[in-house]
């Protein structure tokens, strides 16, 4: 019964990293991942946000799924996100105010998320709260990498740097972390521009279709 729930646990985490990942296999979440991620930095703050939310509601509605009414479940489903995003907002707002400008009206947006409603109905309103927690992590941190992957890209193709404004989410000792690769005097603006964003993420599906089709 344990290696069969280990098993489990595996599965889902592969899953959300891998197999069923919100971003490169379910294609969910595409506006903010292609609106934000001009840099590792900012597509590491919204999904550290993302993730809070997703483990959040995850769990709290693994909490009450026995109580809530099949009929007005995904309305309930949205308030209980909704909560999860105003906590984040206000967080963001206070220790790291100048990312929280930068994302702008995308962290609110999370409410209207896919991947997080479409855990929230598919998997956390019909599983116990330590699987939930698990599909939470799994699918937040899966989502987060691609957003980092795609900004890291954008930001080495379009300004030579990785880890630029890392002192926005880290205080100002990680001013020091921006890795230079080459100066220029003029960003390659179509790396950074939604072009860019489009072009990068189909490079990064390509890549993983790829890997498994050789696997």
């Amino acid at each position: 019964m344990e290696k069969k729930m280990e098993a489990n646990h595996s599965q889902l985490i592969k899953n959300g990293l891998w197999n069923n990942n919100a971003a490169l296999v379910q294609l969910l979440g595409l506006c903010p991942l292609l609106a934000v991620t001009g840099s590792l930095i900012n597509g590491l703050g919204l999904g550290i946000a993302t993730t809070f939310v997703l483990v959040g509601s995850n769990v709290t509605v693994s909490l009450i799924r026995q109580h809530i009414p099949k009929e007005i479940r995904i309305p309930i489903f949205v308030m209980l996100i909704a909560s999860f995003v105003t906590n984040i907002q206000l967080l963001m707002n206070a220790f790291t105010y100048e990312l929280y400008l930068i994302l702008g009206i995308f962290i609110p947006l999370i409410v209207t998320n896919c991947t997080i409603i479409g855990r929230a109905e598919a998997f956390a309103s019909k599983n116990p709260v330590l699987p939930s927690f698990i599909d939470g992590i799994a699918q937040g941190v899966g989502f987060t990498i691609v957003l980092m992957l795609l900004g890291g890209l954008r930001e080495f193709i379009g300004q030579g740097t990785i880890l630029d404004g890392a002192h926005l989410l880290l205080g100002e000792w990680a001013r020091d972390l921006t890795i230079k690769f080459y100066l220029t005097d003029q960003k390659f603006l179509f790396a950074i521009l939604p072009p860019g964003a489009f072009i990068g993420l189909a490079l990064l599906v390509a890549i993983k279709n790829k890997i498994d089709e050789y696997k």
